[in-house]
């Protein structure tokens, strides 16, 4: 590779974004930062949050967990740093909020510097948004298959 190539394609890591661009992703970092500065106060029985999230009827009726069971759970244990416990909790939960820290870093990254990266636009202009979807879901039921063995394993020692 010649040395003028490797330095094209350095350029082509980042790009500039616009002020929109910038503007959208700090709403985006303060968001998820919010979110998660929430449930740590939530967390740590600084402010009360159950009225917005009462107990799960599917579980109340049926005596097992559904697809969600457990994610706020895991989001007070994932917003107190203890990211382990959280993916021993909902597994898919735990992943959905380890790839919203890395968003909340890149919009960040994007809001402050003014810059973005090539490979994210690249990659949602590749990826249809279908399978992104379609990928969210898998997870979602991997994540209800670890809590509902457990659920039923717990059921079988009573």
């Amino acid at each position: 590779m010649l040395p003028n190539q490797q330095l094209n394609n350095k350029q082509n890591f980042f790009c500039r974004a616009t002020n929109q661009q910038r503007i959208i992703a700090g709403a985006v970092f303060l968001g998820i930062a919010t979110t998660f500065g929430l449930f740590a106060l939530a967390a740590n029985n600084k402010i009360d949050m159950g009225w917005w999230f009462p107990p799960c009827g599917f579980k109340q009726r049926t005596g097992y967990p559904c697809p969600t069971c457990g994610m706020i759970t895991s989001l007070l244990a994932f917003s107190q740093g203890k990211v382990f416990e959280a993916f021993y909790i909902q597994p898919a939960g735990a992943l959905l909020y380890s790839i919203a820290v890395v968003a909340a870093f890149l919009a960040l990254f994007t809001a402050v510097f003014g810059v973005y990266f090539e490979f994210i636009r690249r990659f949602f202009a590749q990826v249809k948004i279908r399978y992104i979807i379609v990928a969210l879901l898998v997870v979602v039921a991997a994540g209800w298959a670890v809590t509902l063995t457990r659920a039923l394993a717990a059921g079988c020692q009573r």
